[in-house]
């Protein structure tokens, strides 16, 4: 199998394809990787430093919106798994070009090479976000799409191209919607880094409102296994739902980092809530445990400890990356 990921150097990217290099993922073994990259400010050629130097990998640095690029690099392979995205919510609400251009044209322009050169399997790499919020129950994979955020908006949009390629097509996609991730290597502005990385280094940490916003949790390396299933034996033209049986409010999740890190509540500053803060996210994930097998293996205490830990002995890795 030769398989090209985008956004292979970013914190879900990166963690697919060193597991995948080193034959951690189920029904990879030996395969060829190629990681499409534009390095932006949350992609790290660091990310991949484990496996740089395998030979059965193949880095491009590259934006996904460059025709002749990606057009050139999909003729040499079967296989993709489209992880690149701009993904930060509240950037999107300060400024939403780059999400638009990105992860609307950018999958655009995939999905038209992809058809090109009849490309095998295309697995869509996306989130619960393009739900909106749903107050109580679950949604399931047919439930419509409601995004309230920019980020969330282009998404979904992207969503609905890659599925209305396969039934207008006949391209072999399938897309993927997955719950919160936390893991090594995540950048710091995301919510389980920022606030580790600041209550090491002895800051304050924003909680949103009242905190009682919902999200379900789930490890990178669960969401790369599942991944990888679907890629290799999911169902052209359907979604799947990747959950992490781990729900926990914000405040909640934020009373765990503080003892995990050895800080206490002196230390959470209340901000003025985000803009549209969507209030809870939940997944029903029967679907792909029926047919794939898949369940999440991690326990959130384990890991979430881990992950703590990994922060503790990688400064190097994220000390530049802080943001204020």
């Amino acid at each position: 199998m030769n398989l090209l990921i985008t956004g292979g150097a970013g914190f879900i990217g990166s963690w697919f394809v060193r597991a995948a290099l080193r034959d951690e993922l189920p029904g990879l073994s030996g395969v060829h990787v190629t990681v499409l990259d534009k390095l932006t400010y949350a992609g790290n050629f660091a990310n991949l430093g484990p496996v740089a130097e395998h030979p059965r990998l193949d880095f491009v640095p590259g934006d996904i919106t460059d025709t002749a690029l990606v057009n050139a690099i999909m003729g040499r392979h079967d296989h993709v798994v489209h992880f690149a995205a701009e993904s930060h919510v509240d950037r999107s609400i300060a400024s939403s070009d780059e999400f638009a251009r990105t992860n609307l044209l950018g999958t655009q322009v995939l999905l038209d090479a992809a058809l090109r050169h009849d490309i095998t399997r295309f697995v869509h790499v996306s989130t619960d976000e393009v739900y909106g919020s749903i107050p109580t129950g679950s949604w399931r994979e047919n439930s419509p799409v409601a995004p309230n955020s920019p980020y969330a908006a282009t998404k979904a949009g992207a969503d609905l191209l890659a599925l209305a390629y396969h039934r207008t097509h006949g391209l072999p996609v399938t897309v993927t919607r997955c719950a919160n991730n936390y893991g090594p290597y995540q950048h710091p502005e995301k919510l389980i880094p920022r606030f580790v990385t600041n209550l090491l280094s002895g800051r304050t940490v924003p909680l949103y409102g009242d905190g009682q916003q919902v999200r379900d949790w789930v490890h990178v390396s669960d969401h790369c296994r599942a991944t990888a299933l679907v890629l290799t034996a999911g169902r052209p033209g359907e979604v799947y739902h990747i959950g992490g049986d781990k729900a926990l409010t914000n405040k909640g999740l934020t009373g765990l980092l503080l003892r995990a890190c050895g800080a206490d509540w002196e230390s959470v500053v209340t901000v003025e809530d985000r803009k549209g803060h969507d209030r809870r996210y939940a997944l029903e994930d029967g679907k792909i445990r029926r047919e794939l097998g898949y369940r999440p293996e991690v326990e959130f205490a384990q890991g979430l400890a881990e992950t703590v830990q990994w922060y503790r002995d990688h400064e190097e890795w994220w000390r530049p990356l802080v943001i204020d």
